[in-house]
């Protein structure tokens, strides 16, 4: 299904997730896309070696998701927009990689469509790679701008969100994602509007006349020199959790129960919500939609006037620690999870929620 608008050269098609960010990250200029086939996100490298070579882009399946990270790494050394994809074993494997992107201060796209773990465990959906992607999951102190869509539109539109941010802060962003919303089909709308690319002027693109060499590297012998270096990237990343927390509200105005969850569980909350509210519930939803910065504060200001916090999702147990440190123990936080590939109903978390209570 295809619907275009020629007034303002939108179009609506009907899309897997994956091939959604897939065709977003054309329309938004990637410049290329290395990466390695692993379910449940083979459709991006597919979708991009038919479709990108024919529109200006560079598409390269590399020998591994080890040597597609460093090419990452040149390439966004060099200036240009850049993209890999990989599910969770694979963006395991390119911790190290990320580590050196990061300080080197790289912008670049990294998406990890979760699958269950731990080891090769399933294709089926999960969220289990929470901490890797909000912690730093590879050496040293570092941080990733971490976006979690819930929706085929939102696996659209945080690619042009996330090369945008990247581009801003020069440090990669990762939109966590998962099996399900990357294989689910909805409708979504591409806005075809002009690519937002700023200048570069540290890449690597040869010495012009005037000015001296751009070097990039993430070693940095002297120990005075690497804390310098640190603390100015802590100093970026407490930028951005000034000016990047995003986050979505439904029902919250008089709730006195907080459901938080991101991504796929937070589309069953919301149906969880809705429930209660017909039991008579007075129940709401907090959606982070940036994991990294997390909506620390705003959570700290619904713990004012809740009697109970509810985490949601689909592992051990590892966003509910952030909502903890937010709530700063002003109310109970509990947690309920779903793993290995399972994924509750909005009757089983309702049920939940009335047993708690």
């Amino acid at each position: 299904m295809e619907n275009i608008n020629t007034e303002n050269k939108s179009i609506t098609k009907l899309m897997k997730g994956n091939e959604a960010l897939a065709e977003a990250a054309i329309l938004a200029g990637c410049d290329a896309y290395f990466g390695y086939p692993i379910t449940p996100q083979s459709e991006v490298l597919e979708y991009l070696s038919r479709e990108m070579p024919q529109r200006g882009g560079v598409v390269l399946q590399a020998e591994s998701e080890i040597a597609a990270i460093n090419m990452i790494y040149g390439g966004a050394g060099a200036g240009f927009r850049v993209m890999t994809s990989s599910s969770s074993p694979g963006i395991s494997l390119m911790q190290e990689g990320i580590s050196y992107i990061a300080c080197a201060e790289l912008p670049c796209l990294l998406v990890n469509v979760n699958r269950a773990g731990p080891g090769l465990g399933t294709i089926q959906p999960a969220q289990g790679d929470y901490f890797q992607a909000v912690k730093g999951g590879g050496h040293g102190d570092y941080k990733l701008i971490v976006l979690a869509p819930n929706s085929v539109q939102e696996m659209s539109d945080f690619v042009f969100l996330g090369f945008e941010l990247a581009d801003k802060y020069r440090n990669p962003v990762m939109i966590l994602s998962d099996g399900a919303i990357g294989q689910m089909m909805e409708k979504v709308t591409f806005d075809k509007g002009e690519v937002k690319r700023i200048p570069k002027p540290w890449a690597t693109v040869g010495k012009p006349k005037d000015r001296e060499r751009n070097y990039i590297t993430s070693l940095i012998i002297k120990p005075e020199k690497m804390e310098e270096h640190n603390r100015k990237l802590v100093a970026k990343y407490k930028e951005v959790e000034q000016n990047e927390v995003r986050y979505e509200e439904i029902e919250t105005r008089d709730a006195e129960y907080l459901l938080v969850a991101f991504g796929l569980s937070a589309r069953i909350c919301h149906k969880a919500v809705t429930l209660a509210r017909e039991k008579g519930i007075k129940a709401g939803l907090i959606r982070p939609i940036t994991l990294f910065p997390f909506p620390s504060k705003r959570i700290a200001e619904l713990a004012e006037h809740a009697k109970l916090f509810l985490t949601i999702e689909l592992n051990t147990g590892q966003m509910v620690e952030d909502v903890k440190l937010a709530v700063s123990g002003k109310v109970p936080v509990e947690f309920y999870g779903r793993q290995g590939g399972m994924v509750p109903t909005p009757d089983e978390i309702l049920n939940k929620l009335e047993n708690l209570i």
